[in-house]
């Protein structure tokens, strides 16, 4: 569904995913024969969040372009940490852990990037180039291309030496020279031409293609895109129960969708144009279809269904929107039992001994003021008088007995207030 309206600088353009470029009209001369690129990605977890789809969907995009992507986990670097950003040293991690965490990262890869055929992609890991190199020869080949002048004046290094009480060790220090020496290697072994990346690692690109410069006499090209912002000024990928994550195991499906349908209004159209592969067209019809009734939700619902597919598959989507469904209608029996857990985390919860289930259970009007929906007997026979309560997918009225049959998983009873008030009773 990529645009084919106008070229990929220009489509890139228009979607706001162009911060910096190094030599625009070379890099656009450069694009009219299929190139590769590189982006680089840290191995701190064994999943990346939301914050990390721009550049991955920007390599994507130019894979639809006919170019080729080179996906870097870094391993060699992940060994260092990278002070861009960080107001203080990062943790170092075992070489155990960076396997472990470039192993989970690499099943996003697969999902996003096609790995065969004519502009197949390739995943490769650097410290199969940077754990051999001696550290004379770091020194001798690299660092001598490297003015200790230039390298103050870089941002992530800059912030952190007025900062007296952080500091800055000589580890982080020379990420740079490791993270520019990528570069020169891929340039070198695989005849990658240009860097894509977030804004914040510009200074990163522009060492790699500096000693690209000065070691090969070729010219390299960089091209960052610009760090996501919410209108409101909050930062984009974060909610309530923390980061939202591109792995199911991290981030189920359910709350991927309900994280872009829950976009702000004032947002949802730039992030379809930023996140989506809807053609330009597409975007035009859903700008339109927002203006004029945005209580519609139509373009909200276009960019959940639309991310939740692309990151999770038709099954991922689907059970989503069952979720969703089931939530909003009451009818959540058949959901499975993670998706119930995941559903009601954060819902007042009790714990109540099974036995109070023997027999012919107990009323209706007992069960909710022991589980706390109500505060008295009365007020919980008006409500069950008014159809207000549903136990379990069930409606229950004032001579309503709650046995152990009307457990979920045989120890699970969710009680529905009214539209959209939850209560969870657990039964041992």
């Amino acid at each position: 569904m990529i645009a084919r309206e106008m070229d990929l600088l220009d489509d890139l353009a228009f979607r706001g995913l162009i911060h910096q470029q190094t030599n625009p009209d070379g890099l656009r001369a450069h694009l009219r024969q299929p190139r590769a690129l590189y982006c680089g990605f840290d191995p701190t977890k064994d999943s990346l969040t939301i914050g990390n789809l721009v550049p991955l969907l920007l390599l994507r995009r130019f894979q639809q372009a006919g170019h080729r992507p080179v996906v870097i986990v870094g391993g060699g670097t992940g060994m260092i940490g990278d002070p861009s950003g960080k107001d203080a040293e990062r943790q170092l991690l075992s070489v155990e852990q960076i396997k472990k965490n470039v192993a989970g990262q690499r099943l996003i890869f697969e999902r996003l990037l096609d790995f065969d055929g004519p502009h197949g992609a390739s995943l490769l890991d650097n410290a199969d180039w940077l754990v051999p190199l001696g550290y004379l020869e770091v020194l001798r080949d690299v660092g001598k291309y490297f003015s200790i002048n230039m390298m103050i004046q870089k941002d992530s290094v800059r912030d952190r030496l007025h900062h007296r009480e952080q500091g800055i060790s000589y580890t982080e220090f020379s990420y740079m020279l490791l993270q520019a020496y990528d570069f020169l290697h891929l340039f070198e072994q695989h005849g990658v031409t240009l860097q894509v990346c977030g804004s914040d690692q510009w200074g990163n690109v522009v060492s790699g293609i500096d000693l690209i410069r000065r070691k090969q006499q070729a010219e390299a090209f960089g091209l960052t895109a610009p760090l996501v912002t919410k209108a409101d000024g909050g930062k984009f990928g974060k909610t309530e129960s923390g980061a939202i994550w591109l792995t199911a195991d991290r981030s189920s499906p359910y709350a991927f969708y309900q994280f872009w349908l829950s976009t702000p209004d004032a947002d949802v159209l730039k992030f379809l144009k930023i996140f989506s592969f809807y053609s330009h067209d597409e975007l035009r019809e859903l700008s339109a279809g927002h203006e004029a009734s945005p209580g519609a939700r139509t373009a909200h619902r276009a960019l959940a269904e639309h991310m939740t597919k692309l990151l999770h598959g038709e099954s991922g989507l689907e059970q989503a929107k069952n979720a969703s469904a089931a939530l909003f209608s009451g009818d959540i029996g058949a959901l499975p039992r993670e998706t119930l857990e995941e559903l009601f985390l954060t819902a007042p919860s009790v714990q109540l001994p099974k036995a109070r289930l023997a027999g012919d259970g107990i009323s209706a009007i007992d069960f909710l003021v022991d589980v706390g929906v109500v505060k008295s007997k009365r007020e919980a026979r008006e409500l069950l008088g008014t159809s207000a309560i549903m136990i379990s997918a069930r409606k229950a009225d004032a001579e309503t007995r709650v046995t152990a049959d009307w457990l979920l998983f045989g120890e699970i009873a969710l009680i529905r207030r009214g539209k959209k008030t939850w209560h969870v009773a657990r039964f041992e």
